[in-house]
């Protein structure tokens, strides 16, 4: 069976928030899969369910082909989760939280050591083996909570928002402990509102606004529908409130986007003469300090296909969180 996740129409409310509304999807084994969508989208409500850690309202649940709707826990030996806010003990070692990970899976003892120091070694955390975890930095600790997460060496690993809140290095470095993960045959869930993330990772990508999936594809194919877009991204100073205006008026072939008050996107469905916009942002005062051709990308499917821009994407409260908690 090459489908390992399958999912029909399943809905989740909280109160009055509809956090999830009709999903309906499948993930092949091997397959990297992304959700992609701005925070309170229902991300992790959809992981919550699909992990037995919250009951949908409707919809069926298949993983591993096992029928999970009715019961959440069915396909528990399958399955690998690492949450978006660490579950481990804070009074334990990094050791010690891994071993006792491995020991509620069945995990014999010589086995379970063997396990937690290995992978203590290959995520890099080898010499903070013996310090309380609580005493990690935010990078640490998430690169442990992924550890804990494949301790029973899982066939399906679910991972909610893995890199939110860590330095640029940690992100670098847990992305590439994915990637390894991935080549070395895991199936993966993962759930991001980081574009950039999805794009790098992911073979398919579901976008999720609101609860509901918008679009589902390959990153490829995503990508191809707009490879024939030109964009051009302006940066300057001085710029008057008013410019997006004047400059539609002028250059009405255009379509502009401003991004704060010092950033101008500029999109046609033709090559951009760059030399005649420059000169006319100087002519009305502005200083542009750089004016540059950009390479399609997933960005711009995301905003064309949802309308959310990229700098509002983890701007918005978890609705499901709230209505969770």
């Amino acid at each position: 069976m090459n489908e390992v996740i399958a999912v029909e129409g399943l809905s989740k409310r909280f109160g009055q928030v509809q956090a999830v509304s009709g999903l309906s999807f499948t993930v092949h084994r091997g397959e990297l899969f992304g959700f992609l969508g701005p925070n309170g989208a229902g991300k992790t409500t959809t992981i919550n369910m699909l992990t037995g850690l919250a009951r949908p309202d409707m919809g069926t649940i298949r993983i591993g082909g096992i029928d999970c709707t009715q019961r959440p826990r069915a396909a528990q030996h399958l399955i690998g989760v690492v949450p978006d806010e660490s579950n481990l003990y804070p009074e334990l070692t990094g050791f010690e939280n891994l071993c006792f990970c491995a020991a509620l899976y069945g995990l014999g003892k010589a086995e379970r050591q063997e396990r937690a120091r290995r992978l203590l070694d290959q995520f890099g955390l080898a010499q903070a083996a013996n310090r309380k975890f609580g005493g990690y930095s935010k990078g640490m600790k998430r690169k442990l909570t992924i550890a804990a997460g494949i301790i029973h060496q899982p066939e399906i690993l679910f991972l909610d928002e893995p890199t939110t809140g860590i330095d640029v290095a940690g992100a670098r470095h847990i992305r590439q402990l994915i990637a390894d993960l991935h080549k070395a045959g895991t199936t993966i869930f993962l759930t991001t509102h980081y574009i950039e993330e999805a794009e790098r990772l992911c073979g398919r990508i579901a976008f999720i606004v609101s609860g509901r999936i918008v679009r589902t594809d390959t990153v490829e194919r995503l990508i191809q529908s707009v490879r024939d877009k030109h964009v051009v991204q302006i940066t300057c100073s001085k710029m008057p409130d008013d410019m997006g205006t004047r400059l539609s008026q002028f250059f009405p072939g255009l379509e502009l986007t401003s991004q704060g008050r010092e950033s101008i996107r500029v999109e046609a469905g033709e090559p951009i003469r760059v030399g005649p916009l420059v000169r006319f942002l100087e002519d009305q005062g502005a200083e542009v300090a750089e004016a540059r051709r950009m390479r399609p990308s997933l960005e711009d499917v995301f905003v064309q296909i949802t309308g959310i821009e990229a700098h509002a994407m983890g701007q918005e409260q978890e609705k499901e969180k709230a209505g969770a908690g």
